[in-house]
């Protein structure tokens, strides 16, 4: 017997007032940022209905209308220390619409005295001047330029009253997102020649928030999902799956926490009026322990980050990375670096999830540029000497690239001048390894010249890549 299609027909769900205008339909928003908005429903904080804005012409708001705009989000991963799989119906989302066949429903919306957030996450090139000029009742193509059409209706609609500004949270992955999103919302207006108080009215009645977003989000459970269907006893073409883990790190006045009580509602949502050390948290724990782990894992013979977490010497490796020689490097409470830096570890132990290393060495030596390198100054700045794992990472990363016996081929994707470097390195059989250094500190693309201000890094790295090579990445391993 066929299954029906998840409506709400049949489940139980709640009647919402449309508080929410959301740019995006994909998976990361409906696995954290709607979830965050059912869970301040389910607790009587909030009570918004969510209306969703398909950013782009094809998208899926076809489907999500198909379904009432509810879906299952699966929720997997290390919880309190156990392995916990959990899932739920989330139905905040009143509907989609479609700009681009729909645009004057679209603009309607903005007559809504209700509506009061704006929320979007439009990929990190999503918030972009253009300069498109549209025709009268045309849909402008850039996401800044759709915003400030709608946030134009709202302005002449209200009669430019300033209790109708809305709140404005960007989550795309993009410094600064609030600021930027605000920068270009002014551009198009200049560029469409608006008035003088409709500028106004932006700068003093919408209030724009930078971000920072952090939940892993797989999405759509392809491999399993009819398995899944079967369990759920109905069909849901958009299951969602994502983490436990999550963190939402809002910067702005006091006043965003009475809007938008989530920190109330038991969420890791951090109001901050300076997101920037959060961030370097982020960048340097999470992503530095990835960018570190995937030349070291990939040389000892494996294949994810969980391989990485099950390995001993591995584990070891990287566990001393982050509490000796990342976390002494920044600036937050030491308790909270060392609780964030345990969960991480319980994100890479994920056993729902198979992150492959080769898929994170995509772009290695831009991201240990931008992830790693920051430590490196930072600890030789404050301890007098090199952090000794960290290095180590370098000196691996350019172990793998070399790719002496062809074991990933064209498996390592990087920038073009970065791959044409080791094609030389190989092609000419250059074996000496101060060489090698030399070509790779002089990558200029890379690292701007700053390799090669670091007093000792040449040394260290010359070392360790001679024992890598010459011993294997266990023994070299074992005698840091």
């Amino acid at each position: 017997m066929a299954l029906k299609r998840l409506n709400r027909s049949l489940v139980e769900t709640n009647v919402l007032p449309e508080k929410v205008l959301q740019f995006g339909e994909g998976n990361f928003l409906r696995a954290f940022v709607n979830w965050c908005i059912e869970t301040m429903n389910k607790k009587g904080l909030l009570n918004a209905g969510v209306v969703v804005v398909q950013p782009i012409e094809q998208g899926l708001v076809e489907m999500l209308n198909e379904q009432d705009g509810l879906y299952t989000l699966y929720l997997n991963g290390i919880k309190k220390g156990e392995a916990v799989s959990e899932h739920q119906v989330i139905d905040c989302i009143t509907r989609g619409l479609n700009p681009y066949s729909q645009y004057a429903e679209y603009l309607k919306t903005a007559e809504n005295p209700e509506m009061e957030f704006v929320i979007s996450n439009t990929t990190e090139a999503g918030i972009t001047f253009k300069g498109e000029n549209p025709a009268a009742g045309e849909t402008p193509e850039s996401f800044p330029g759709k915003l400030t059409a709608w946030l134009k209706h709202r302005f002449e609609f209200f009669n430019g009253t300033a209790d109708k500004g809305v709140t404005i949270i960007p989550c795309e992955l993009i410094n600064h997102n609030g600021k930027m999103l605000k920068e270009n919302i002014l551009k198009y207006a200049e560029h469409w020649q608006l008035s003088d108080d409709f500028k106004k009215w932006i700068e003093e009645s919408c209030s724009f928030y930078n971000t920072l977003v952090d939940r892993i989000v797989p999405g759509y459970p392809r491999e399993k999902a009819a398995e899944l269907c079967e369990q759920l006893g109905y069909e849901d073409k958009l299951i969602v799956e994502g983490e436990q883990f999550h963190l939402w790190v809002i910067e702005g006045p006091e006043t965003i926490k009475e809007k938008f009580p989530a920190d109330i509602a038991g969420l890791n949502v951090i109001f901050t009026d300076n997101q920037a050390p959060y961030r370097s948290r982020k960048v340097r724990i999470l992503n530095g322990a990835h960018t570190s782990m995937v030349p070291v894992g990939l040389l000892a013979g494996e294949e994810t980050v969980k391989n990485v977490l099950d390995n001993k010497q591995l584990t070891h490796f990287v566990e001393s990375a982050i509490f000796n020689e990342i976390v002494p490097t920044l600036d937050l409470n030491i308790n909270e670096l060392n609780t964030f830096a345990n969960e991480v570890l319980d994100r890479f132990r994920n056993p729902y999830v198979k992150h492959f290393l080769l898929s994170i060495s995509l772009n290695s030596h831009a991201k240990y540029n931008t992830r790693i390198l920051p430590s490196v100054i930072e600890y030789q700045k404050r301890k007098g000497e090199l952090p000794r794992r960290l290095v180590f990472a370098l000196a691996a990363l350019i172990q793998l690239f070399r790719d002496k016996d062809g074991k990933f081929g064209n498996s390592l994707n990087d920038d073009k001048e970065v791959l044409a470097l080791y094609k030389d390195i190989k092609d000419n059989n250059i074996t000496d390894y101060s060489t090698i250094v030399d070509k790779v500190f002089g990558l200029d693309s890379v690292w701007n010249g700053s390799l090669n201000q670091i007093e000792g890094l040449k040394e260290m790295v010359v070392g360790d890549l001679k024992a890598i090579d010459e011993k294997g990445i266990n023994l070299a391993l074992q005698e840091i």
